[in-house]
Order: C-alpha cells, then structure tokens, then sequence
C-alpha cells in the first residue's frame, strides 16, 4: 500500500516528555499522531478507549519509571487518537457518512506510516508493529491485526472486546449518545464513562472520596467534543463479532483484564477464541477496565516476559518492589524457548493488592 507525503500536515507541537504532535490528514479526516522516543526502534502502536487519548488512557502506565525503563528502552511509541479526541480538539462537524470501525482500523495504516516517513524522511516503509490498545481501542487494533497481518509483530491488549455489543451494552451505548448529542459532556454522561473505565474502589463513595486518577479523568472528560465522541461510540456499537477470524490471527497476543471490568467476561471470551499457543490472560484483582491507569504496575513484568519472546528486553532484569506481581506468578510454559521464541500459555495470573 503506498500513501503520499502530500497528505502529512506540516503543523506539530511538543508536548511533554519531549513528544511531538502530528497531525496527519486521511481520507476519513485529521488524525492525531503523537511519538515519544527514538525513532530508530521498533514502533509500539497504541489506540485508547472511548473519550479517551494518550494522556488519560496511556499516562499511568508510560510515564511511570519501570515502564520508561522497559518500553522507551525497546521501543518508539505512536499514541494514535480516534478522530477529534486528540488535547484542543475542534467538533467535526461534517455531512459526510460517520466512521466505521473498518474505517478506524484503515486509518491506522495511513496515519502511522505517514507519520513514520515523515519523522525518519526515508521512503522505506517499517515493518511489522507492537500494538496496544484499551477496551474499543483494543478492538480496533485487533482488527487492525487481522486486516494487516503482515503489518502486527504482536498485541497487548487491555480489557479488550471482539464480540458484536450484547443488548445491554447495545442500549447503555445509546444512553451515553443520548446524553452527549442533547447535552454534552454532562455530569451523568461522565458517570456512565467513568464506570465503564474504574473500579468502584477508585470511584469512591459517599463515605470515601474519589481517587486522583478518576478525578485528574473527570478533568480531561470535560476537554472531549461530545459530537466526536459520539461518532466514535455509534461506530463501536454497530461493530461487528471477529470471534470467528481470531484463530487466524497468529501473532502472539497478551491480554490483562481488571477483575471488576464490566468487560470481563469479553476478556474471556476472546481469550477462549485466540490459538492458546500464542496467547495469554492475566487478570488483576481489584481493577476496573483501565489497568493502564488504574493498576499500571501490574502490566509490567508480563509485558517484559512477553517482550522476551521477541528478544526484547532490559540488558538486567529486575523485579521492581514496587510491582504486586512477582516471577512466580507468571506461568514458567513462558520461559520455555520455542521455534518462534517464547510461546505464550493461557494463564490465569491473579494479583493480589
């Protein structure tokens, strides 16, 4: 597939930790593309989930210094946001048909690898990618992977879905639209999305207040363009079911999913539809959806076995104190060379707090 240099926007910005915008017109529209790192490594692809962007869906996980160790030292990261829930984001407002989710994953080819021309100025396309993504971005890198196999080396995916919406998320899916289209980002529209994000535990009660991380949340929820909200959730509740194309998707795949997501059961699902020679599940206790945030430190040392497998790795391995999780929770069928590297194994790893 071959794209234009004519069709990258010029315009960027840094940002913090030394990332820097782009902004890349596709076919769909502008598309916000922002890399951290060197961009001589492998790229890690990352996409969030509904209303969400690389700041509040990636930032608890990314800007954590395991994480940093680990990931900036393997990898270059392109935080791809859905259309207009990049930071300043104008309403788009257009006649035009909405997105789907097939058009979501297309517009990943264009906007990462019009990106990746225009940092590295070279007319020689990267290979293969790492993809992460949360919930509906987990869904929409997964069929990313299995529409451009030969583009995904592997996936992380946290609290990911692949079934079409059962009629209940179907119809808490059009509450939240309602709410958004007549009144904006309102106070119950936040609510019904930060129960889809947190645990009730980091949510609070009457009796205990709500966590930093739900309300440095609430914060970036009022940022969010509710028009370009919606046209990302009325793509992802008319997605289609890809349970049936998962056993064709053969590069290696690892899974978290919080124990009070109210996806987890999807979790489980896909898991059980995934070739168990190339896949794992880890589910951590106490966690909604949002393990990246919520409970980042558990992704990082089935990430840095799972990163193993493709000779990706800190020079020294070590266990942070921090970290619940330990060695002897992680199934030692990971540790076992293979022809393909490390094989991952269904797991069942619970981490207790």
């Amino acid at each position: 597939m071959e794209f234009s240099s004519d069709s990258v926007s010029i315009d960027m910005e840094t940002i913090s930790l030394s990332g820097k915008e782009y902004l890349v017109k596709t076919r769909l529209g502008t598309v916000s593309v922002v890399v951290f790192g060197d961009q001589d490594k492998p790229a890690l692809v990352t996409y969030p989930d509904l209303a969400l962007n690389h700041i509040s869906c990636f930032q608890g996980l990314f800007f954590s210094p395991e994480a940093s160790s680990l990931l900036l030292h393997n990898f270059c990261i392109y935080h791809i946001s859905p259309p207009g829930h990049e930071l300043g984001a104008a309403p788009i407002i257009s006649n035009d048909f909405s997105p789907s989710v097939d058009d979501l994953a297309d517009q990943i080819v264009e906007a990462f690898y019009d990106t990746y021309y225009v940092v590295m100025m070279a007319g020689n396309w990267l290979g293969a990618v790492m993809c992460m993504g949360v919930t509906a971005g987990a869904y929409i890198l997964t069929l990313f992977a299995m529409k451009y196999r030969q583009r995904v080396l592997g996936l992380i995916l946290v609290s990911p879905l692949c079934r079409a919406p059962s009629w209940t998320e179907w119809l808490l899916n059009k509450v939240i639209s309602n709410f958004l289209y007549f009144y904006g980002m309102c106070g119950m529209a936040k609510e019904l999305l930060l129960k889809r994000y947190f645990s009730k535990e980091v949510r609070g009660s009457v009796l205990v207040p709500e966590s930093d991380i739900v309300q440095a949340c609430r914060r970036l929820l009022d940022e969010r363009q509710s028009i370009n909200v919606c046209r990302f959730l009325d793509a992802m509740n008319e997605r289609p079911d890809l349970s049936e194309g998962l056993r064709k998707l053969y590069c290696r795949s690892l899974i978290f999913v919080g124990e009070n997501s109210p996806f987890h059961s999807e979790a489980l699902h896909m898991t059980s539809k995934l070739d168990r020679r190339y896949s794992a599940l880890v589910e951590v206790q106490a966690c909604g959806s949002m393990v990246t945030e919520e409970q980042p430190h558990a992704m990082l040392i089935p990430i840095e076995y799972f990163l193993m497998g493709y000779g990706l790795y800190r020079p020294t391995l070590s266990i942070s104190p921090r970290s619940p999780l330990s060695p002897s929770c992680i199934s030692p069928e990971l540790l076992s060379p293979e022809s393909m590297g490390l094989k991952l194994k269904p797991i069942r790893t619970r981490i207790s707090l």
